[in-house]
């Protein structure tokens, strides 16, 4: 049966009190008054499901493809709602990001905020479980992880236990428990058996399952040809709309770095090792980006069905209301950066 992906909706009080419609240039416009160069702000977080953005900045592939008049300052977040803080108050321009927060921004602006300009990456993310457990029907009673209640891997769970005749609640009742809890947490609480399971991204299922679970459920199995965004790349309107050359830059940038993760993948993986050192000050073990690195497909496509479908699977689980998302894509950068290399264009919801 064909199963589409869950995407979920965090709520991102924070920007209740966020000024939309200020992200610009670096400082306000061209610095300079107009005669330096521009500044492009770019957001990424430091793990694999980014690692088109981490390649692209580690390797100098954004800066060559902006060129010697752009100016771009890489900034690093944890998580989705920050950088769509960022965005919505103007300390960022554009940011590679996840489904959830992309629906989060478009919605609060009424659609007018940000704009997704291309895909990221695909996949990396799956269930893992107690070996004991061999099926869904094992999880009745049981307790399953996910990273926040409301995001995309909690909103995931929830509708394939519901496709599966298994109830759950936002404050923890049902026939599975859900356990919302960070990442990082969970691994200690796989270890320790507070939990049987959690249904994660990368590299935590590789960690998981390196502590003795095993993977029940590949989200990759759930969707047509395997694909679902897990990482697309935003935009600012304000930006775009004051350097659309700047941003069509950025899109060539992007597709060259896809380029190079896929050519070179033994290259952009101790290339990812090493900038997360950079930032975090603990390189991530290459062994594990390696173990992981086969659930991800790199992909400049932002698989917008996926996205919706995505919507969908929220607003039946209970997490959100529907939203409107015409006009949230704007291919046109990407689909000419394409064409002119002779690859396939990508389709224009």
């Amino acid at each position: 049966m064909r199963r589409r992906r869950m995407v979920t909706l965090v709520t991102l009080a924070a920007l209740g009190t966020a000024t939309l419609g200020t992200a610009a240039c670096g400082d306000g416009g061209d610095s300079g008054g107009g005669s330096g160069p521009v500044t492009l702000r770019l957001g990424y977080f430091p793990n694999i499901t980014h690692a088109p953005a981490v390649v692209g900045v580690e390797k100098g592939i954004f800066a060559e493809k902006l060129g010697s008049d752009v100016k771009l300052e890489p900034k690093t977040f944890n998580a989705g709602p920050a950088a769509i803080e960022a965005i919505f108050s103007g300390a960022l321009d554009a940011t590679y990001i996840g489904p959830n927060p992309t629906v989060n921004a478009f919605s609060k602006s009424d659609g007018q905020a940000v704009r997704v300009v291309s895909g990221a990456a695909s996949g990396g993310v799956a269930l893992v479980v107690k070996p004991g457990i061999t099926g869904v029907q094992d999880l009745r009673g049981k307790k399953i992880a996910t990273p926040q209640l409301g995001n995309t891997q909690d909103v995931a769970v929830r509708w394939w236990l519901k496709q599966q005749g298994l109830t759950t609640t936002k404050e923890g009742g049902g026939d599975v428990t859900i356990v919302p809890q960070e990442n990082a947490q969970t691994v200690e609480t796989f270890g320790s058996g507070a939990i049987d399971g959690a249904w994660v991204p990368e590299p935590f299922v590789s960690r998981l399952v390196n502590a003795g679970g095993r993977v029940l459920v590949d989200e990759r199995d759930l969707w047509p040809d395997g694909k679902f965004v897990i990482t697309n790349l935003l935009v600012s309107t304000t930006f775009l709309k004051a350097h659309p050359d700047v941003v069509r830059r950025l899109v060539q940038g992007q597709v060259a770095a896809n380029d190079f993760v896929n050519a070179k993948p033994d290259e952009a993986q101790q290339a990812i090792s090493d900038a997360i050192g950079k930032i975090t000050g603990k390189p991530l073990d290459l062994k594990l980006i390696k173990q992981a690195w086969p659930t991800l497909t790199f992909t400049n496509d932002p698989l917008p069905t996926s996205l919706t479908a995505g919507l969908d699977h929220a607003v039946d689980v209970g997490l959100t209301d529907p939203v409107d998302l015409k006009g949230l894509y704007d291919l046109s950068y990407l689909n000419e950066t394409l064409k002119a290399q002779g690859k396939p264009e990508v389709v224009q919801p």
